[in-house]
């Protein structure tokens, strides 16, 4: 999987983040668990052949990578460490770099490097088992190209309109609806807001456009390969009669990772609620501000909306944690430690470093905010988290880490996307390669949630079963509204302890996540590709 600018809408499309690694980590209390899921061989399709050299290929024989570091069939030019190579030598060190630090390294079949284009090759380079759901044990292989990945992690800067779509059914009828829109992007200044649906684009029938040529046009309207590109898009807005078409030009996008932060007032006290999108490195500055502001309304009880958090920087979420949970429970604790591959139990294969628990992280590290302030917390035994498929990676491990110190979470929407696993993103002549090289454990060293966490009452429980209540996405509202459908659930638990039904809604897309790749009839749109990433930072 690769992704640039010409796969961007927004940063979380294709996720995960750099400057300082403070690792995950894991001691202490209760927490849950699952026996481990168990895992059925898949035969990988092999990628197109591009013959690129000879590679003296033997087959389980494997040269140091640092043989082949930097050796690049295009150099690039400046103040970079590349130098004079061939494509059979990148594919060479891939080869070797998944063979050391790729957590199943033994499950990968051997290839020759000189057979295979690059980055085509890295696609080989990962198991093909799955779950005892039966998805793809590693969803989770991507690329990014260097110069975006720096620009995208550091500012939150990526290319697009600034909305973030959620595309309900790819095949005809097709169905998109947007769930929200970056504030000053070109979205947003063309009102185009949560809960419109997509009708056309560029004049095709976005629903039941059926040829391949339609599928191209809406590919490239609704998901443009560079800045400055116009694209006509056909919108029926959230309770008009009328729809109406607006012409959107992509731009340089800049997320903001907390865009909303409310104090809700009911019954039994004050309610935070708070909307965290991405785990970049601008979000500790933020949540900083967030949760300062919800520490002094003295908040008795919080909803986090990580609906749309595609995961991120583990830093981030042990952060989060521990705001969450405060010093009496978290302070000199265990947040959650990782484990790698079985040839490296004792330091880590990547920096070197001795593998110890990483323990909760009280204090800003100057990602954003300035090092060394004592995080605001708001001493919490219990969290209610809204949850998604796209709720993923360093936005789990806040949940799994919560639970390692027997702080109570209630999952209040679908099952999450289920990735225990990270990476360190490793630059290579220009591409960043992201492969699994880690597994996060918590306090009690549980970490087997590669089904993800579900709310118990859904009608198939597919994860890890957590207290709470299956609530379909409520696009008939704004996020933040308390008649929107899974704050309203959350709001109602608290009091009473009970879930309203389970939505068709949340039945429907249960089924769709099950369903195999290419089950679906028909020609269905892209589906930018999603880094759900815990990256740490060398």
């Amino acid at each position: 999987m690769s992704c640039s600018k010409n796969t961007l809408v927004r940063w979380r499309r294709c996720v995960g983040p750099t400057a300082l690694i403070v690792a995950l980590t894991a001691c202490g209390g209760g927490g849950g668990g699952s026996s481990p899921a168990s895992f059925q061989p898949q035969t990988p399709p092999p990628p197109p052949a591009t013959p690129s050299g000879s590679s003296d290929f033997a087959n389980g024989v494997f040269q140091p990578e640092g043989n082949f570091k930097d050796l690049c069939a295009n150099p690039r030019v400046g103040n970079f460490p590349d130098s004079a190579g061939s494509t059979t030598d990148e594919n060479l060190w891939l080869r070797s770099w998944s063979n050391n630090t790729y957590l199943w390294f033994d499950e990968i079949e051997d290839a020759d490097p000189a057979a295979f284009a690059t980055p085509a090759y890295f696609d080989l380079m990962r198991t093909f088992a799955t779950t005892a759901s039966g998805a793809q044990r590693d969803r989770f292989h991507f690329t990014f190209d260097t110069e975006d990945w720096i620009a995208l992690n550091q500012s939150g800067i990526s290319a697009g309109y600034g909305f973030e779509l959620s595309i309900l059914a790819r095949t005809p009828p097709r169905e998109a609806v947007v769930a929200f829109s970056e504030p000053g992007s070109p979205a947003a200044a063309a009102d185009v807001a949560r809960g419109a649906r997509i009708l056309r684009v560029d004049g095709v029938d976005f629903v039941n456009g059926g040829s391949q040529a339609d599928v191209d046009t809406i590919n490239a309207g609704l998901f443009p390969g560079d800045i400055n590109e116009a694209h006509s898009i056909t919108f029926l807005d959230l309770g008009a009669n009328e729809e109406r078409t607006v012409t959107l030009t992509s731009q340089e996008i800049v997320v903001e990772p907390v865009p909303t932060v409310e104090v809700l007032a009911t019954d039994s006290g004050d309610v935070g609620y708070l909307v965290f999108n991405t785990h970049i490195a601008p979000s500790e500055q933020a949540l900083f501000d967030a949760f300062s502001s919800l520490s002094e309304a003295g908040v008795s009880e919080l909803v986090l909306d990580l609906r749309y958090n595609g995961g991120g920087l583990l830093t981030i979420s042990n952060q989060v944690a521990y705001m969450i949970a405060g010093p009496a429970a978290a302070s000199g604790r265990v947040y959650g430690e990782l484990e790698f591959n079985s040839k490296h139990t004792v330091r880590n294969p990547v920096t070197g470093a001795l593998l110890q628990p990483e323990f909760f992280q009280e204090t800003t590290v100057g990602f954003s905010a300035t090092e060394g302030q004592p995080l605001p917390t708001l001493n919490l035994d219990r969290v209610f988290v809204l949850s998604g498929p796209d709720t993923c990676s360093a936005s789990e491990a806040i949940i799994n880490g919560l639970r390692g110190i027997d702080v109570e979470v209630v999952l209040i929407g679908e099952t999450t996307c289920g990735k225990p696993y990270g990476f360190y993103p490793t630059d290579n002549c220009g591409t960043t390669y992201f492969t699994v090289q880690f597994r996060g454990i918590n306090a009690v060293g549980f970490g087997d949630y590669g089904d993800g966490f579900s709310p118990a009452n859904l009608p198939t429980v597919e994860g890890v079963p957590l207290p709470g209540c299956a609530v379909g996405d409520d696009f008939s509202k704004q996020l933040g509204d308390v008649a929107e459908a899974r704050l309203a659930a959350a709001l109602s638990y608290m009091e009473t302890g009970e879930c309203p039904a389970a939505s068709d809604s949340t039945s429907r897309l249960q089924q769709a996540r099950k369903r195999p790749a290419g089950a679906e009839p028909g020609l269905a749109v892209a589906v930018p590709p999603r880094i759900p990433g815990s990256v740490l930072l060398r």
